[in-house]
């Protein structure tokens, strides 16, 4: 990728950067090979309770002196952990980079896991998982990565379980990351206005520890049986989910997918927008919507609701998938998708963060550093019979799961069964 520069360390760690000369700011980010789908159940949580305490301070840094630190800067720190990567990530003015990069990194590499910060630190995600079970709109979307996905940990909530996190010890935890944040593990990504063997001599001042590789992600079975998930909850609407899996991160039909997500409900103007809600009126939201994995990944369609309008609206959900398989998207569609992620792009990429956030996935997935424009040909070259046939592999009634949240599994059977009679008809069977 033209600007940009790599660097693998001695320790293993590497250095990615992209100067953009003008802009005044940098955004630095540490991103880990962890996250949920790195758990055993009995570790269900951890990879995000060890990014909530690297905010608790280190041998060197106080909690509260890392907060005082970055607003003594006007910087903005922040962390998130996924499905199978952490990230730290600050952005600051390119004065303060030497500064914000150490402390990053030692709360990266030396986290305390002090007994009493981890009691607090515990109570505050327990009430996190509280909030998120209260949350259908949030939780409904693990529902349909458990259908998807079955027993194999990318089916797992990033959030974790609350009887994991409420008997973990600090000791737990400090193994916990000493096994899962080894230095090949990590990427440290940057851009802005900086330059390379500045941010690389930064690195190699890093205290590094020596630790062997961090356990892989077991393979996803190449057939994954749908499933059918329902969790009753007294709500106002059914969050109503369809997925299936998806290409992983690094098919290069990942391009056709983006312009087919756009066209089916990725856009004000897509498919199940205009026909669900604007034609008709029966939700708020709808939308399609995708993820990337090693190895695989996923695809799916959310649907809000209330209970009458359960059945017409997945009806027409049923309707629009049929017709998309039958008859194929348009040249109109077509090319107003592709204008529109390549916009998307574009525009994403004048913030620093964006193109930190593209180097540091890029370079821990081991996917190549592809410019912009390389970018954009690929969106250019994807063509009808490209998204026609991703639509009928991917999008065949056989393979789709459901899930949904709401009063009565009745009403979400009957309702469902339109999309795919066959998935309802096992689930009686069984």
């Amino acid at each position: 990728m033209a600007g940009c520069e790599l660097t693998v360390l001695d320790s293993g760690v590497r250095v990615v950067t992209e100067a953009m000369p003008t802009v005044r700011s940098v955004t630095l980010g540490f991103w880990i090979a962890t996250g949920s789908a790195n758990e055993t159940q009995a570790e269900a949580g951890l990879s995000h309770l060890v990014e909530h305490m690297l905010f608790r301070g280190t041998e060197r840094y106080g909690s509260l002196e890392i907060d005082q630190i970055f607003d003594a800067m006007g910087a903005e720190l922040n962390a998130g952990t996924g499905k199978e990567n952490t990230s730290v990530y600050a952005r600051v003015i390119d004065e303060h980079l030497p500064h914000a990069f150490d402390v990053v990194a030692d709360m990266v590499w030396h986290p305390r896991f002090d007994e009493a910060d981890l009691a607090n630190e515990r109570e505050i995600v327990l009430e996190e998982i509280a909030m998120y079970e209260d949350e259908p709109h949030d939780r409904v979307f693990d529902e349909i990565g458990e259908a998807v996905f079955g027993e194999h940990p990318l089916g797992r909530a990033v959030i974790g379980r609350a009887d994991v996190i409420a008997t973990t010890s600090g000791e737990g935890l400090a193994r916990f990351h000493a096994a899962h944040y080894a230095p090949g593990e990590i990427v440290i990504a940057a851009a802005g206005s900086l330059e390379h063997d500045a941010v690389v001599e930064l690195a190699r001042a890093i205290d590094v520890p020596q630790r062997p590789a961090a356990p892989q992600v077991p393979p996803v079975p190449a057939q994954l049986p749908p499933r059918l998930r329902f969790l009753r909850k007294d709500t106002e609407q059914y969050h109503l989910t369809i997925g299936a899996p998806g290409p992983a991160r690094d098919d290069e039909r990942r391009f056709t997918l983006r312009v087919l997500d756009n066209i089916l409900g990725g856009t004000s103007s897509s498919r199940l927008f205009q026909e669900v809600r604007e034609h008709r009126g029966l939700a708020y939201n709808v939308y399609s919507f995708q993820a990337l994995f090693a190895g695989t990944g996923q695809v799916g369609i959310y649907l809000g609701t209330r209970p009458d309008n359960v059945a017409p609206a997945l009806k027409v959900v049923a309707d629009e998938l049929r017709r998309l398989r039958e008859d194929g998207v348009t040249a109109e569609e077509l090319d107003r998708s592709k204008e529109n992620v390549k916009g998307r792009i574009v525009l994403s990429l004048e913030s620093t963060a964006a193109r930190m956030n593209r180097l540091g996935l890029a370079v821990l997935s081991d996917l190549p550093l592809l410019s912009i424009d390389d970018v954009v040909q690929r969106i250019e070259s994807v063509s009808l019979q490209d998204v026609n046939d991703l639509v009928r592999e991917l999008l065949a009634p056989e393979k789709l799961s459901a899930a949904a949240i709401g009063a009565d599994e009745d009403v979400f059977r009957a309702a469902i069964e339109p999309i795919a009679p066959q998935l309802v008809a096992a689930q009686a069977l069984s």
